[in-house]
């Protein structure tokens, strides 16, 4: 009863419409545009880090703005939901007017401004939410990326699912999406404060603080994984495991995983440390990686099971690291806009990176979306993108958290 009296449900469900905005975007975009309009893919992927290089503009002013919102925070916010959803109809339900290209570019423009906006004040809420209590972090935390999770779980499989049933399932998960947007705002609205009462805190001085500082660099080595595997998933499943249909189970599988285990996560943080839970959740990631180097096509079994595995690390990422660090910023810039600015930008930095680097090493190997006779060479290129990468990048990460002090 307690958790309800705080309205912590109102931020899983607000966290999980903002999560489908999110990773499935990148997961289920490219590809659509590839085989529905014959869009390149190294031209997607170079789009698609043009806009984050924009990001590193808007971000922070984004988080700028979100400090400075007083008795207007409720109407921004609500116009942001708006905007997020009629961006996801046009991404999806709308044939393009003009070159899909560029209409891909301006519905995901103005999707990704109005996720980046909501996303920052969000977190920032939740900064203020959370308060004074040593664990409120973490137990907040508990609530918003479980709620995040089950979000990528539904909007993850909601597409593939509806493949059969209905005659445009793109366009029906659009339409749903836009519907569920609404909902959470509406269950969100009465916890919009304005800002704290302490003066906003330049960013110069978040960037300077020693441990958001590192906490950031973290982030954006360990979220690098997830992205990379997240742009290539339906590629490998459909290409190198041959398991066309499989897609939207093994995705919710991964994403399940991660839903479930983010409590657990989170309780044993609480008991053990989250620097020490999480080193141990990065081991498994490793290990999960670097056994889907040995599958062969057809090995569907055993990578349901390393969907289990790697999404249940997934699920100490999202939990633990944006914990550590709203705990930090509480110490240091308790309105806390501008740092999930930097924050937000970091995530989907990883993102874009992913998509600019390995779509075009994809597509130059010879990997063709969609085709049936590949030649061996793309689905080596796959298999090393897809699962060696990230094994490198997941060790990385796991040696800068080694050598990171963390205040108790």
């Amino acid at each position: 009863m307690k958790a309800l009296s705080e309205r912590l449900p109102a931020y899983t469900g607000f966290a999980a419409v903002l999560s489908g905005a999110g990773l499935p975007i990148y997961i289920y975009a490219p590809k659509y545009y590839a085989d529905t309009f014959g869009v390149s893919l190294t031209a997607l992927g170079t789009l698609l880090f043009a806009m984050r290089l924009f990001d590193m503009i808007q971000d922070p002013v984004l988080g700028w703005i979100s400090e400075r919102l007083e008795g207007a925070k409720k109407l921004a916010i609500t116009i942001g939901a708006v905007i997020m959803a009629i961006s996801m109809i046009g991404l999806f339900a709308i044939a393009p007017p003009i070159d899909p290209l560029w209409w891909f570019g301006i519905t995901v423009t103005g999707l990704f401004t109005a996720f980046s906006f909501l996303t920052i004040n969000f977190y920032a809420q939740g900064v203020s939410k959370a308060g004074d209590d040593p664990q409120g972090h973490v137990r907040l935390a508990a609530w918003r990326e479980s709620g995040a999770l089950i979000g990528v779980c539904i909007a993850a499989v909601i597409p593939t699912a509806l493949m059969g049933v209905v005659a445009d399932p793109f366009a029906a998960f659009a339409y749903g999406f836009a519907a569920m947007t609404l909902v959470a705002a509406f269950f969100m609205w009465p916890e919009w404060k304005g800002r704290v009462s302490q003066d906003p805190t330049p960013i110069g001085d978040i960037i300077r603080d020693n441990t958001a500082r590192k906490l950031l660099v973290l982030a954006l080595v360990n979220a690098t994984p997830l992205a990379v595997s997240s742009t290539l998933f339906l590629f490998y499943v459909e290409s190198k495991l041959g398991a066309v249909g499989w897609e939207g189970p093994l995705l919710v599988l991964f994403f399940l995983a991660a839903a479930v285990s983010s409590p657990l996560w989170s309780a044993l943080a609480r008991r053990f440390g989250a620097k020490p839970v999480l080193l141990c959740a990065m081991m498994l990631a490793v290990a999960s990686f670097a056994y889907t180097l040995t599958l062969s096509p057809g090995d569907v079994i055993p990578f349901a099971i390393v969907c289990v595995l790697s999404g249940a690390t997934i699920g100490a990422d999202l939990t633990l690291l944006p914990a550590m660090f709203a705990k930090r910023m509480s110490v240091i810039s308790p309105n806390a806009g501008q740092g999930f600015g930097l924050w937000n930008l970091v995530n989907k930095f990883t993102l874009a990176f992913a998509a600019v680097v390995l779509l075009p090493l994809l597509e130059r190997s010879g990997f063709e979306a969609g085709a049936t006779d590949l030649p061996a060479d793309a689905i080596t290129m796959l298999t090393v993108l897809y699962a060696l990468v990230p094994s490198l990048l997941k060790l990385i990460a796991i040696g800068l958290l080694m050598v990171t002090k963390l205040e108790d």
